[in-house]
Protein backbone atom coordinates (compact mmCIF):
# COMPACT_ATOMS: atom_id res chain seq x y z
CA UNK A 1 0.00 0.00 0.00
CA UNK A 2 1.32 3.46 -0.92
CA UNK A 3 1.77 5.84 2.00
CA UNK A 4 1.23 9.57 1.43
CA UNK A 5 3.02 11.64 4.06
CA UNK A 6 1.95 15.21 4.81
CA UNK A 7 4.82 17.49 5.78
CA UNK A 8 5.16 21.25 6.26
CA UNK A 9 7.30 21.37 3.16
CA UNK A 10 4.60 20.07 0.85
CA UNK A 11 2.02 22.53 2.16
CA UNK A 12 3.99 25.74 2.61
CA UNK A 13 2.72 27.19 -0.67
CA UNK A 14 -1.02 26.93 0.08
CA UNK A 15 -1.81 28.24 3.60
CA UNK A 16 -1.76 31.91 2.63
CA UNK A 17 -4.70 31.32 0.31
CA UNK A 18 -6.69 30.16 3.33
CA UNK A 19 -5.47 32.91 5.65
CA UNK A 20 -3.72 30.26 7.77
CA UNK A 21 -0.27 29.71 9.14
CA UNK A 22 1.51 26.55 7.84
CA UNK A 23 1.37 24.73 11.21
CA UNK A 24 -2.34 25.36 11.59
CA UNK A 25 -3.00 24.34 7.98
CA UNK A 26 -1.07 21.11 8.45
CA UNK A 27 -2.92 20.33 11.67
CA UNK A 28 -6.25 20.85 9.93
CA UNK A 29 -5.35 18.49 7.06
CA UNK A 30 -4.31 15.78 9.51
CA UNK A 31 -7.58 16.14 11.42
CA UNK A 32 -9.58 15.84 8.21
CA UNK A 33 -7.59 12.74 7.31
CA UNK A 34 -8.25 11.06 10.67
CA UNK A 35 -11.97 11.92 10.74
CA UNK A 36 -12.79 11.11 7.14
CA UNK A 37 -11.03 7.75 6.96
CA UNK A 38 -9.94 8.65 3.43
CA UNK A 39 -6.34 8.50 2.25
CA UNK A 40 -4.45 11.66 3.08
CA UNK A 41 -3.71 12.27 -0.60
CA UNK A 42 -7.43 12.40 -1.38
CA UNK A 43 -8.07 14.86 1.46
CA UNK A 44 -5.18 17.11 0.46
CA UNK A 45 -5.96 17.22 -3.24
CA UNK A 46 -9.66 17.80 -2.54
CA UNK A 47 -8.80 20.82 -0.42
CA UNK A 48 -6.33 22.14 -2.98
CA UNK A 49 -8.92 21.65 -5.70
CA UNK A 50 -11.22 24.08 -3.91
CA UNK A 51 -8.60 26.83 -3.91
CA UNK A 52 -9.75 28.50 -7.17
CA UNK A 53 -13.24 28.84 -5.71
CA UNK A 54 -12.01 30.35 -2.45
CA UNK A 55 -9.64 32.77 -4.16
CA UNK A 56 -12.12 34.33 -6.57
CA UNK A 57 -12.77 37.46 -4.51
CA UNK A 58 -11.37 38.53 -1.14
CA UNK A 59 -14.00 38.27 1.57
CA UNK A 60 -12.39 41.11 3.53
CA UNK A 61 -12.70 44.66 2.28
CA UNK A 62 -10.10 45.91 4.76
CA UNK A 63 -8.14 44.62 7.70
CA UNK A 64 -7.48 42.76 9.79
CA UNK A 65 -6.37 45.60 12.05
CA UNK A 66 -5.00 45.08 15.54
CA UNK A 67 -6.73 47.42 17.94
CA UNK A 68 -5.92 47.97 21.58
CA UNK A 69 -3.70 45.39 23.27
CA UNK A 70 -3.44 44.79 27.00
CA UNK A 71 -2.31 41.88 29.17
CA UNK A 72 -5.64 40.03 29.14
CA UNK A 73 -7.32 41.32 25.99
CA UNK A 74 -6.53 42.19 22.39
CA UNK A 75 -9.11 43.55 19.97
CA UNK A 76 -9.04 42.61 16.29
CA UNK A 77 -11.00 44.59 13.69
CA UNK A 78 -12.10 43.58 10.20
CA UNK A 79 -14.42 44.79 7.47
CA UNK A 80 -16.10 42.19 5.29
CA UNK A 81 -17.35 42.79 1.76
CA UNK A 82 -20.73 41.23 2.43
CA UNK A 83 -22.75 40.51 5.54
CA UNK A 84 -21.59 37.35 7.27
CA UNK A 85 -20.79 35.57 10.51
CA UNK A 86 -17.27 36.57 11.47
CA UNK A 87 -14.92 35.46 14.22
CA UNK A 88 -11.23 35.00 14.90
CA UNK A 89 -9.41 31.82 15.87
CA UNK A 90 -6.10 32.32 17.63
CA UNK A 91 -3.42 30.31 19.36
CA UNK A 92 -0.19 30.91 21.21
CA UNK A 93 2.79 30.82 18.91
CA UNK A 94 4.23 27.32 18.81
CA UNK A 95 0.99 25.73 20.12
CA UNK A 96 -1.23 25.36 17.02
CA UNK A 97 -3.36 22.62 18.63
CA UNK A 98 -4.59 24.93 21.41
CA UNK A 99 -7.02 27.05 19.38
CA UNK A 100 -9.26 29.63 21.04
CA UNK A 101 -11.93 31.65 19.30
CA UNK A 102 -13.72 34.93 19.74
CA UNK A 103 -17.46 35.36 19.85
CA UNK A 104 -19.05 35.41 16.41
CA UNK A 105 -20.15 38.80 15.07
CA UNK A 106 -22.71 39.11 12.30
CA UNK A 107 -21.49 41.97 10.12
CA UNK A 108 -24.22 44.25 8.79
CA UNK A 109 -24.49 46.87 6.06
CA UNK A 110 -25.75 49.29 8.69
CA UNK A 111 -22.23 49.34 10.14
CA UNK A 112 -20.44 48.99 6.80
CA UNK A 113 -19.83 45.29 7.58
CA UNK A 114 -17.29 46.10 10.32
CA UNK A 115 -16.63 43.76 13.23
CA UNK A 116 -14.72 43.97 16.51
CA UNK A 117 -13.42 40.56 17.57
CA UNK A 118 -12.33 40.34 21.20
CA UNK A 119 -9.50 37.94 21.99
CA UNK A 120 -9.96 37.51 25.74
CA UNK A 121 -8.28 34.15 26.34
CA UNK A 122 -4.72 35.44 26.29
CA UNK A 123 -1.89 35.87 28.76
CA UNK A 124 0.66 38.67 29.31
CA UNK A 125 3.74 39.07 27.15
CA UNK A 126 2.88 36.38 24.59
CA UNK A 127 2.70 36.26 20.80
CA UNK A 128 -0.38 34.76 19.18
CA UNK A 129 -1.18 33.73 15.65
CA UNK A 130 -4.69 34.05 14.32
CA UNK A 131 -6.98 33.59 11.37
CA UNK A 132 -10.18 35.40 10.46
CA UNK A 133 -13.20 33.21 9.77
CA UNK A 134 -16.11 34.40 7.65
CA UNK A 135 -19.14 32.14 7.32
CA UNK A 136 -17.07 29.18 8.46
CA UNK A 137 -14.16 29.61 6.06
CA UNK A 138 -10.75 31.22 6.65
CA UNK A 139 -10.40 34.61 4.98
CA UNK A 140 -7.32 34.84 2.74
CA UNK A 141 -4.75 37.19 4.29
CA UNK A 142 -1.86 38.82 2.46
CA UNK A 143 0.67 38.70 5.28
CA UNK A 144 1.54 37.27 8.69
CA UNK A 145 -1.31 37.28 11.18
CA UNK A 146 0.11 37.76 14.67
CA UNK A 147 -0.49 39.95 17.69
CA UNK A 148 1.28 40.39 21.01
CA UNK A 149 -0.04 41.15 24.46
CA UNK A 150 1.60 43.62 26.82
CA UNK A 151 4.01 42.08 29.35
CA UNK A 152 3.43 41.89 33.09
CA UNK A 153 6.55 43.75 34.22
CA UNK A 154 5.47 45.52 37.42
CA UNK A 155 7.37 44.32 40.52
CA UNK A 156 9.38 42.01 38.27
CA UNK A 157 11.56 43.88 35.79
CA UNK A 158 12.34 47.32 34.50
CA UNK A 159 9.63 48.85 32.29
CA UNK A 160 9.61 47.45 28.74
CA UNK A 161 11.16 49.41 25.90
CA UNK A 162 8.78 50.03 23.03
CA UNK A 163 8.31 52.06 19.86
CA UNK A 164 5.31 54.15 18.87
CA UNK A 165 4.65 55.47 15.36
CA UNK A 166 2.46 58.50 14.82
CA UNK A 167 1.12 60.99 12.29
CA UNK A 168 -1.99 62.85 11.17
CA UNK A 169 -3.85 63.91 8.03
CA UNK A 170 -4.47 60.88 5.81
CA UNK A 171 -6.08 61.82 2.52
CA UNK A 172 -6.84 59.02 0.04
CA UNK A 173 -7.80 60.37 -3.37
CA UNK A 174 -11.19 59.60 -4.93
CA UNK A 175 -11.19 61.62 -8.19
CA UNK A 176 -14.95 61.66 -8.72
CA UNK A 177 -15.46 63.20 -5.26
CA UNK A 178 -12.33 65.34 -4.98
CA UNK A 179 -11.95 68.96 -5.97
CA UNK A 180 -10.72 69.46 -9.55
CA UNK A 181 -7.03 70.00 -10.09
CA UNK A 182 -3.93 68.49 -8.57
CA UNK A 183 -4.72 65.54 -6.28
CA UNK A 184 -4.61 66.50 -2.62
CA UNK A 185 -3.35 63.11 -1.46
CA UNK A 186 -0.26 61.15 -2.42
CA UNK A 187 2.92 59.35 -1.39
CA UNK A 188 1.03 56.36 -0.01
CA UNK A 189 4.31 54.47 0.25
CA UNK A 190 4.70 56.26 3.58
CA UNK A 191 2.71 53.42 5.16
CA UNK A 192 5.38 50.93 4.11
CA UNK A 193 8.02 53.24 5.57
CA UNK A 194 6.17 53.17 8.89
CA UNK A 195 5.98 49.37 8.85
CA UNK A 196 9.72 49.23 8.21
CA UNK A 197 10.30 50.95 11.56
CA UNK A 198 8.62 47.99 13.31
CA UNK A 199 6.46 49.95 15.77
CA UNK A 200 4.67 48.23 18.63
CA UNK A 201 1.73 50.60 18.29
CA UNK A 202 0.55 53.48 16.09
CA UNK A 203 -1.30 56.54 17.41
CA UNK A 204 -3.35 58.33 14.73
CA UNK A 205 -3.58 62.06 15.48
CA UNK A 206 -6.81 62.93 13.68
CA UNK A 207 -7.96 63.72 10.14
CA UNK A 208 -7.54 60.00 9.62
CA UNK A 209 -10.09 60.32 6.80
CA UNK A 210 -11.32 63.40 4.93
CA UNK A 211 -15.09 63.66 4.68
CA UNK A 212 -16.05 65.42 1.43
CA UNK A 213 -19.04 67.59 0.60
CA UNK A 214 -21.06 64.56 -0.54
CA UNK A 215 -20.36 62.75 2.74
CA UNK A 216 -21.12 65.20 5.55
CA UNK A 217 -24.88 64.91 5.98
CA UNK A 218 -25.75 61.23 5.52
CA UNK A 219 -24.86 57.93 7.11
CA UNK A 220 -24.23 56.53 3.63
CA UNK A 221 -21.72 59.26 2.85
CA UNK A 222 -19.91 59.11 6.18
CA UNK A 223 -19.53 55.33 6.12
CA UNK A 224 -18.49 55.42 2.48
CA UNK A 225 -15.65 57.81 3.29
CA UNK A 226 -14.43 55.82 6.26
CA UNK A 227 -14.60 52.63 4.18
CA UNK A 228 -12.86 54.16 1.17
CA UNK A 229 -9.94 55.39 3.24
CA UNK A 230 -9.60 52.27 5.37
CA UNK A 231 -9.59 49.93 2.36
CA UNK A 232 -6.64 51.61 0.61
CA UNK A 233 -4.38 48.68 -0.43
CA UNK A 234 -1.23 50.49 0.70
CA UNK A 235 -2.64 50.79 4.22
CA UNK A 236 -3.36 47.10 4.86
CA UNK A 237 0.14 45.92 5.92
CA UNK A 238 0.35 48.69 8.52
CA UNK A 239 -3.07 47.81 9.97
CA UNK A 240 -1.88 44.26 10.64
CA UNK A 241 1.63 45.16 11.81
CA UNK A 242 0.93 46.68 15.25
CA UNK A 243 -1.76 47.92 17.61
CA UNK A 244 -3.67 51.06 16.60
CA UNK A 245 -5.20 53.86 18.68
CA UNK A 246 -6.83 57.03 17.33
CA UNK A 247 -8.40 60.41 17.98
CA UNK A 248 -10.29 62.51 15.45
CA UNK A 249 -10.07 66.09 14.21
CA UNK A 250 -12.30 68.24 12.04
CA UNK A 251 -12.16 66.23 8.80
CA UNK A 252 -13.13 62.85 10.24
CA UNK A 253 -15.59 64.59 12.60
CA UNK A 254 -17.29 66.75 9.96
CA UNK A 255 -16.50 69.64 7.59
CA UNK A 256 -13.37 71.76 7.76
CA UNK A 257 -13.15 73.66 11.09
CA UNK A 258 -16.26 71.88 12.36
CA UNK A 259 -17.38 72.28 15.97
CA UNK A 260 -20.06 71.26 18.46
CA UNK A 261 -22.80 72.75 16.28
CA UNK A 262 -22.27 70.11 13.55
CA UNK A 263 -25.69 68.40 13.45
CA UNK A 264 -24.43 65.00 12.32
CA UNK A 265 -21.71 64.52 14.91
CA UNK A 266 -23.65 61.62 16.40
CA UNK A 267 -23.24 59.77 13.10
CA UNK A 268 -19.54 60.46 12.85
CA UNK A 269 -19.03 59.39 16.46
CA UNK A 270 -20.76 56.12 15.63
CA UNK A 271 -18.58 55.67 12.54
CA UNK A 272 -15.45 56.42 14.56
CA UNK A 273 -16.42 53.69 17.02
CA UNK A 274 -17.15 51.23 14.23
CA UNK A 275 -13.84 51.81 12.43
CA UNK A 276 -11.45 52.14 15.35
CA UNK A 277 -10.80 49.84 18.32
CA UNK A 278 -9.78 52.08 21.21
CA UNK A 279 -9.95 50.61 24.72
CA UNK A 280 -13.09 51.01 26.76
CA UNK A 281 -16.34 52.85 26.06
CA UNK A 282 -14.86 56.28 26.77
CA UNK A 283 -14.78 58.41 29.93
CA UNK A 284 -17.94 58.46 32.09
CA UNK A 285 -19.70 61.80 31.80
CA UNK A 286 -17.99 62.77 28.54
CA UNK A 287 -19.98 62.32 25.35
CA UNK A 288 -17.25 62.41 22.70
CA UNK A 289 -14.42 59.99 21.98
CA UNK A 290 -12.16 60.79 24.96
CA UNK A 291 -10.22 57.76 26.20
CA UNK A 292 -6.98 56.75 27.93
CA UNK A 293 -4.63 53.78 28.11
CA UNK A 294 -1.26 52.63 29.42
CA UNK A 295 1.49 51.07 27.35
CA UNK A 296 4.18 49.80 29.64
CA UNK A 297 4.86 52.59 32.12
CA UNK A 298 3.73 55.40 29.78
CA UNK A 299 0.28 57.01 30.15
CA UNK A 300 -1.70 58.16 27.10
CA UNK A 301 -4.71 60.49 27.20
CA UNK A 302 -6.76 60.59 23.98
CA UNK A 303 -8.67 63.87 23.85
CA UNK A 304 -11.65 65.07 21.82
CA UNK A 305 -11.14 68.60 20.47
CA UNK A 306 -14.39 68.75 18.47
CA UNK A 307 -17.42 67.50 20.42
CA UNK A 308 -17.59 70.48 22.80
CA UNK A 309 -15.65 72.99 20.69
CA UNK A 310 -17.21 76.44 20.41
CA UNK A 311 -17.74 77.91 16.93
CA UNK A 312 -14.85 80.08 15.78
CA UNK A 313 -17.06 83.02 14.84
CA UNK A 314 -19.55 82.96 17.71
CA UNK A 315 -19.07 86.31 19.44
CA UNK A 316 -21.24 85.48 22.44
CA UNK A 317 -19.82 82.01 23.10
CA UNK A 318 -17.32 81.21 25.84
CA UNK A 319 -14.25 80.05 23.85
CA UNK A 320 -13.71 76.32 24.35
CA UNK A 321 -11.95 73.45 22.63
CA UNK A 322 -12.03 70.74 25.28
CA UNK A 323 -14.88 72.07 27.38
CA UNK A 324 -14.94 72.30 31.18
CA UNK A 325 -15.70 68.64 31.96
CA UNK A 326 -12.99 67.24 29.70
CA UNK A 327 -10.26 69.69 30.70
CA UNK A 328 -10.92 69.16 34.41
CA UNK A 329 -10.88 65.39 33.94
CA UNK A 330 -7.55 65.73 32.09
CA UNK A 331 -5.88 67.73 34.87
CA UNK A 332 -7.11 65.29 37.51
CA UNK A 333 -5.98 62.29 35.46
CA UNK A 334 -2.56 63.84 34.91
CA UNK A 335 -2.23 64.59 38.63
CA UNK A 336 -3.13 60.99 39.49
CA UNK A 337 -0.62 59.51 37.08
CA UNK A 338 2.84 58.36 38.18
CA UNK A 339 4.00 57.75 34.61
CA UNK A 340 7.43 59.19 33.75
CA UNK A 341 5.91 60.57 30.53
CA UNK A 342 2.28 61.59 30.18
CA UNK A 343 1.36 61.75 26.49
CA UNK A 344 -1.65 64.00 25.82
CA UNK A 345 -3.01 63.35 22.32
CA UNK A 346 -5.22 65.91 20.55
CA UNK A 347 -5.71 67.59 17.20
CA UNK A 348 -4.34 71.11 16.74
CA UNK A 349 -1.28 72.57 18.43
CA UNK A 350 -1.32 73.43 22.13
CA UNK A 351 1.93 75.28 22.83
CA UNK A 352 2.40 77.25 19.60
CA UNK A 353 1.55 80.84 20.64
CA UNK A 354 0.95 82.09 17.09
CA UNK A 355 -2.78 82.95 16.79
CA UNK A 356 -3.21 81.22 13.43
CA UNK A 357 -5.59 78.65 12.00
CA UNK A 358 -6.50 75.99 14.57
CA UNK A 359 -3.79 76.60 17.13
CA UNK A 360 -5.14 76.61 20.67
CA UNK A 361 -3.98 80.24 20.94
CA UNK A 362 -6.24 81.24 18.05
CA UNK A 363 -9.65 82.31 19.38
CA UNK A 364 -9.36 79.90 22.33
CA UNK A 365 -6.49 81.50 24.23
CA UNK A 366 -8.26 81.69 27.63
CA UNK A 367 -8.80 77.92 27.78
CA UNK A 368 -5.21 77.28 26.67
CA UNK A 369 -3.97 79.62 29.40
CA UNK A 370 -6.15 77.85 31.99
CA UNK A 371 -4.78 74.44 31.00
CA UNK A 372 -1.13 75.51 31.08
CA UNK A 373 -1.65 77.30 34.39
CA UNK A 374 -3.22 74.20 35.93
CA UNK A 375 -0.30 72.07 34.72
CA UNK A 376 1.98 74.56 36.45
CA UNK A 377 -0.11 74.80 39.64
CA UNK A 378 -0.26 71.01 40.01
CA UNK A 379 3.51 70.80 39.40
CA UNK A 380 2.88 68.21 36.72
CA UNK A 381 6.01 66.76 35.16
CA UNK A 382 6.66 64.75 32.02
CA UNK A 383 3.73 66.23 30.06
CA UNK A 384 4.15 65.85 26.31
CA UNK A 385 1.37 66.96 23.97
CA UNK A 386 1.20 64.88 20.79
CA UNK A 387 -0.70 66.84 18.16
CA UNK A 388 -1.53 66.97 14.45
CA UNK A 389 -3.73 68.92 12.00
CA UNK A 390 -1.26 71.65 10.99
CA UNK A 391 0.19 70.01 7.85
CA UNK A 392 3.70 70.56 9.14
CA UNK A 393 5.82 69.00 11.86
CA UNK A 394 7.75 70.64 14.69
CA UNK A 395 8.67 70.25 18.34
CA UNK A 396 7.73 73.07 20.73
CA UNK A 397 9.00 73.42 24.29
CA UNK A 398 7.90 75.60 27.22
CA UNK A 399 9.57 75.93 30.62
CA UNK A 400 7.09 77.08 33.26
CA UNK A 401 7.84 78.94 36.47
CA UNK A 402 8.42 75.67 38.35
CA UNK A 403 11.28 74.89 36.01
CA UNK A 404 9.31 71.99 34.52
CA UNK A 405 9.34 71.46 30.77
CA UNK A 406 6.17 70.95 28.74
CA UNK A 407 6.55 69.70 25.16
CA UNK A 408 4.32 69.66 22.09
CA UNK A 409 5.30 67.34 19.23
CA UNK A 410 3.21 68.11 16.13
CA UNK A 411 3.36 65.49 13.35
CA UNK A 412 1.59 66.22 10.06
CA UNK A 413 0.78 65.34 7.29
CA UNK A 414 0.94 61.67 6.33
CA UNK A 415 -0.60 61.71 2.82
CA UNK A 416 -2.38 65.08 2.65
CA UNK A 417 -0.70 68.05 0.98
CA UNK A 418 1.86 69.74 3.24
CA UNK A 419 1.62 73.43 4.18
CA UNK A 420 5.09 74.73 3.41
CA UNK A 421 4.31 78.35 4.29
CA UNK A 422 3.96 77.79 8.05
CA UNK A 423 7.66 78.05 8.85
CA UNK A 424 7.53 81.79 9.56
CA UNK A 425 4.17 82.00 11.35
CA UNK A 426 5.77 83.02 14.62
CA UNK A 427 6.11 79.96 16.85
CA UNK A 428 8.59 81.35 19.39
CA UNK A 429 8.59 78.00 21.26
CA UNK A 430 9.79 75.91 18.31
CA UNK A 431 12.90 73.83 18.99
CA UNK A 432 15.44 74.84 16.38
CA UNK A 433 15.87 72.46 13.49
CA UNK A 434 12.61 70.56 13.98
CA UNK A 435 10.37 72.18 11.36
CA UNK A 436 9.33 69.89 8.46
CA UNK A 437 7.16 71.15 5.60
CA UNK A 438 6.72 67.87 3.69
CA UNK A 439 4.83 64.62 4.21
CA UNK A 440 6.30 62.79 7.16
CA UNK A 441 5.77 60.59 10.21
CA UNK A 442 7.46 60.17 13.58
CA UNK A 443 8.51 57.40 15.92
CA UNK A 444 8.76 57.72 19.69
CA UNK A 445 11.02 55.22 21.43
CA UNK A 446 10.60 54.83 25.18
CA UNK A 447 13.63 53.08 26.62
CA UNK A 448 15.82 52.77 29.68
CA UNK A 449 15.62 51.41 33.19
CA UNK A 450 13.15 52.56 35.82
CA UNK A 451 13.88 56.17 36.85
CA UNK A 452 16.08 56.43 33.74
CA UNK A 453 13.47 56.55 31.00
CA UNK A 454 14.30 58.37 27.79
CA UNK A 455 11.93 59.50 25.05
CA UNK A 456 13.76 59.38 21.72
CA UNK A 457 11.88 61.21 18.95
CA UNK A 458 12.72 60.66 15.30
CA UNK A 459 10.97 62.20 12.29
CA UNK A 460 11.09 60.59 8.83
CA UNK A 461 10.08 61.68 5.35
CA UNK A 462 7.68 59.70 3.18
CA UNK A 463 10.47 57.47 1.92
CA UNK A 464 11.64 56.56 5.42
CA UNK A 465 14.71 58.82 5.55
CA UNK A 466 15.31 60.33 8.99
CA UNK A 467 15.04 64.14 9.06
CA UNK A 468 15.79 64.92 12.70
CA UNK A 469 15.93 63.39 16.16
CA UNK A 470 15.69 64.63 19.73
CA UNK A 471 15.97 63.00 23.15
CA UNK A 472 14.01 63.97 26.26
CA UNK A 473 14.89 62.50 29.64
CA UNK A 474 12.21 61.82 32.22
CA UNK A 475 11.96 64.40 34.99
CA UNK A 476 14.23 63.48 37.87
CA UNK A 477 16.32 61.21 35.69
CA UNK A 478 18.75 59.33 37.92
CA UNK A 479 22.22 58.55 36.59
Amino acid sequence: MTTFRITPGCTRWVPWLFGMEPDAFLTGIRRLFRRSGLPAAVVLFTVVGLLPLSAQEPVLRSGPMIGYADMKEVMLWVQTREEGDTWAEYWEEGRPDDIRRTASVRTSRHKACTAHLLCDQVGPGLTYRYRIMVDGSPAPLSGPATFRTQPLWQWRTDPPDFRLATGSCTYINEPEMDRPGKPYGGDYQIFDAIVAQKPDLMVWLGDNAYLREADWSTRTGIYHRYSHTRSAPELQPLLAACSHYAIWDDHDFGPNDSDRSFPFKGLTREAFGDFWANPGPGIPGLEGITSAFMWGDIAFFLLDNRWDRSPNDCQGCVPAILGRAQREWLVEALAASHAPFKIVVMGGQVLNPAPRFENYAHRHGPERDWLLQRIEQEKLEGVVFLTGDRHHTELSALQNSNGHMVYDLTVSPLTSTAARNNRDEGNSLRVEGTYVGDRNFATLDFRGKRHQRILHIRVFDGQGQMLWEQEIRQPGYKE
